[in-house]
């Protein structure tokens, strides 16, 4: 389990922008509640979890690239103040135009204009890109409930996942 917007010592909650020293040279138009069938079948390309991807879902998952084909994917489950960020993927032929960074700021923008205070997600291939993002590594058991109580916490991702 991974968890952002760390405490300071004055109890403040920060990140720093992923966004830093980006090589993207046109607007990136970042859409909301990508079709269930294309966000499907990017997620099913990189090996993640679809079995709990339903339409409520998808109203907090976030894309970039065409209707029909996603080049990138980016969710969130949003349980009061806490929330887990679900799928950030980026297609292979993609990558390193730092769509992943983009998107995850993108989700982190979107929690907060819900008053989402912290996020957490599970990964078992991409700690260090998270770790560069600002996220911290916690046990599993210091997720609250809220999260324990999700598909993709209790079932979906081992329990050998960064926490």
């Amino acid at each position: 389990m991974l968890r952002t917007r760390a405490s300071n010592e004055a109890g403040e909650t920060h990140r720093e922008s992923g966004l830093k020293g980006s090589t993207m040279t046109e607007p990136l138009m970042i859409r909301g509640q990508p079709r269930r069938s294309t966000a499907m079948a990017l997620l099913q390309s990189q090996g993640l979890p679809v079995s709990d991807i339903t339409e409520d879902l998808l109203q907090h998952f976030f894309f970039v690239g065409p209707d029909g084909s996603p080049t990138g994917l980016v969710g969130l489950e949003i349980h009061g103040t806490d929330a887990l960020l679900r799928s950030l993927v980026v297609c292979e032929t993609a990558r390193d135009r730092r769509l992943g960074s983009a998107l995850g700021d993108h989700a982190e923008h979107y929690a907060a204009s819900r008053s989402v205070t912290s996020i957490y997600l599970l990964t078992s291939t991409a700690e260090s890109f998270f770790r560069h993002l600002g996220y911290e590594r916690i046990d599993r058991s210091q997720a609250p409930s809220s999260i324990k109580a999700t598909l993709e916490f209790a079932s979906l991702c081992p329990a050998n996942s960064a926490s």
